[in-house]
């Protein structure tokens, strides 16, 4: 067995995060990710003791089974994300994606291999009257995605049942530099920017509780590290309102914005707060989110210095 630890979907959001956390312990890092410009196979990303794989986790080569059987842990991030996702054939590569490659990587990983496998807040279809989710509160998927990520729990703990060592990471809206394109801060800040209103689903009361992509990473490393199989709640168990996140995309652009509030569609969940606590007692901590920072530092990465607008 290698020493190595497997971080699956590496090159995105979440992955280059926890690649960097694992590497900075210095730990042995193998990557997989369909993404990329290298030729499949191994290759090296430049960092002493990190190795990326062009992969699909599916494909026919066994390049990432290979890996993913000789892995001394596994944190499994690829999949189809997005909530909001309206193309037509969405469903087909959710269920590829999100469901047969997790199959694929628990079929790879056997029994005696600790895997993390990041599955979504979603599941829970929201937060009511204020309550903070508990893992152990029945699931209601609102939509494809979450459906397709309560599909994903439902082999992991059939992996469980049968031996396995899977850990249920449910992240709840992860933010900082690198978030996707897509979701409402990154898709928020490019429109302050161009000078166009912020659409709002729903209403500008509804909340989200927000977790700093490094608090994250901190915590998918840690929870492999644990070793305790079952869900657990990535988050920090305080809501924040979506004009605050407003307020922090105008103060770290230094300008003013317009918001336009739109109908929300089923799959929108109003209110979202994780129970932290089986959190804490496995790692130690709960992620504490400052907005400003984490929204200063998603608009510097994608905003550089010379080119910040001011009022």
């Amino acid at each position: 067995m290698s020493m190595a630890v497997v971080v699956t979907g590496s090159a995105g959001f979440l992955g280059q995060a926890v690649v960097a956390r694992l590497l900075a312990a210095g730990r042995e890092v193998i990557g997989i990710d369909r993404r990329g410009g290298r030729p499949k196979g191994q290759g090296p990303s430049g960092v002493p003791g990190h190795t990326e794989l062009h992969a699909d986790l599916l494909g026919p080569d066994g390049i990432a089974a290979a890996a993913i059987r000789e892995a001394s842990g596994v944190i499994h991030l690829a999949g189809c994300p997005g909530v909001r996702d309206l193309r037509a054939d969405v469903g087909w590569y959710r269920h590829r994606d999100n469901v047969l490659a997790t199959a694929a990587v628990l079929g790879s990983a056997g029994r005696r291999t600790t895997v993390v496998v990041a599955t979504s807040s979603s599941i829970y279809g929201g937060s009511v009257g204020g309550r903070a989710c508990v893992e152990t509160d029945q699931l209601n998927p609102r939509g494809g995605y979450a459906a397709s990520k309560a599909l994903a729990e439902a082999l992991c703990r059939d992996h469980n049942e049968a031996g396995g060592r899977v850990v249920i990471a449910r992240p709840f809206t992860v933010a900082g530099e690198g978030q996707r394109s897509d979701m409402a801060l990154a898709s928020w800040i490019e429109a302050a920017q161009a000078g166009r209103p912020l659409r709002i689903l729903g209403g500008p009361e509804r909340t989200r509780d927000i977790t700093d992509v490094r608090d994250a990473a901190r915590a998918l490393v840690a929870l492999l590290d644990a070793d305790e199989p079952g869900a657990v709640n990535v988050g920090t168990g305080v809501p924040v309102r979506l004009d605050a996140m407003v307020e922090a995309i105008a103060t770290g652009l230094n300008v003013e914005v317009r918001t336009r509030v739109e109908p929300a569609g089923p799959e929108e969940v109003a209110d979202t707060r994780a129970d932290t606590r089986r959190l804490a007692s496995l790692v130690g901590f709960v992620p504490v989110t400052d907005l400003t920072d984490v929204v200063a530092r998603q608009i510097a990465a994608v905003l550089p210095q010379s080119g910040r607008v001011s009022a």
